[in-house]
């Protein structure tokens, strides 16, 4: 089934539950007021909503257009979102860009960072930037979100706990991460307020291309109108989001609404090289940092600057038959 969550003028917006098309929607709140109610009674109300799911891909139910511009994030604040990175492609090409090793654990332990979750950006929000020295940069990712998870549940039992997909814009600030690194306890102002798809969907949307906790399909990056990322999801992935989530519940247990996200999704070229831009007939990069680093290695400067007031961004996937799947992050950066 697919949920949105509509902009009602409250924090929390109001579930819907939208057709597979992405037409038509309607209203879930005689199950669950908000997604994070869903969520929290999961058990008890995921086999209610999919029930109206039903009706509605029957039309055995009152609908109404579906306008992803109305959309709220799935969960427009969460209690947890940490981003993790199962691309390693691109946690080797940012090193360095900033001159830093990949230490040998990193194949095998995967990184993780807690982002702010107090409140998302929706899919079609502005990004506000305040300083363009801060070096914007969008990172397009998949996402998942959990029902409980025990401490300490193998890659095996959190697949189980995966209840929901979606894409994510990790906006990043490039400028302020070494500096912010370098003191030794991680990311913070360098990471502002993430947006999230309009729609979330269960695994089972995605049919055949969800194989082993991993979307085998491309991740469509669009910068300034022009195609700009192409990597394939189910490719190059170190570590699967059944492995993040079982990462982030090595020590404590997850509480319904966690978010976890897959790091910035990247592809080497086909010789184990970098890979070429989507203009140069490549599968080209979901963020800007990686392009800038083959320019450097290339040239010896990066040419591509990172984003600025006025450039746009688009996120999406499309399935098989290339029908939109989440429906489309669509962002505008403007001054702060």
């Amino acid at each position: 089934m697919k949920l949105a969550t509509l902009k009602d003028g409250t924090r929390d917006g109001k579930l819907v539950v939208v057709s597979r098309d992405l037409t038509r929607y309607c209203a879930a709140d005689n199950i669950a007021p908000t997604l994070q109610h869903a969520l929290d009674n999961w058990d008890e109300l995921a086999p209610k909503l999919d029930a109206l799911y039903r009706d509605v891909e029957h039309q055995a139910c009152p609908t109404e257009r579906f306008h992803e511009r109305e959309a709220h994030s799935p969960l427009p604040r969460a209690y947890q979102w940490a981003d993790g990175s199962a691309y390693i492609n691109h946690v080797e090409l940012v090193r360095k860009a900033r001159g830093a090793e990949v230490p040998e654990s990193f194949y095998h332990d995967p990184l993780m960072y807690q982002g702010g979750s107090d409140k998302f950006l929706a899919p079609r929000d502005d990004i506000p930037l305040k300083d363009t020295k801060w070096g914007c940069d969008m990172e397009g990712e998949i996402a998942v979100i959990t029902d409980d998870v025990p401490m300490g549940v193998s890659s095996e039992q959190a697949a189980d706990h995966i209840k929901l997909v979606m894409l994510v814009n990790d906006v990043s600030l490039r400028g302020l991460i070494p500096g912010e690194l370098g003191k030794g306890f991680g990311f913070f102002q360098s990471k502002p307020a993430s947006a999230f798809s309009p729609v979330a969907v269960t695994p089972d949307e995605l049919g055949d291309a969800w194989k082993g906790s991993v979307i085998h399909l491309p991740l469509m990056v669009d910068y300034n109108g022009e195609p700009f990322g192409r990597a394939n999801a189910g490719v190059d992935a170190t570590f699967s989001l059944a492995d993040l989530v079982a990462h982030a519940a090595k020590t404590r247990d997850l509480g319904p609404g966690t978010i976890i996200g897959s790091g910035t999704v990247s592809n080497q070229g086909p010789g184990g090289d970098p890979g070429k831009p989507v203009a140069e007939g490549g599968l080209g990069y979901s963020c800007i940092a990686e392009i800038r680093m083959i320019e450097t290695i290339a040239s010896g400067e990066a040419r591509t600057r990172f984003m600025q007031p006025g450039d746009t961004v688009r996120v999406e996937m499309k399935d098989a038959e290339g029908h939109s799947i989440f429906g489309a992050i669509e962002q505008k950066v403007v001054e702060a």
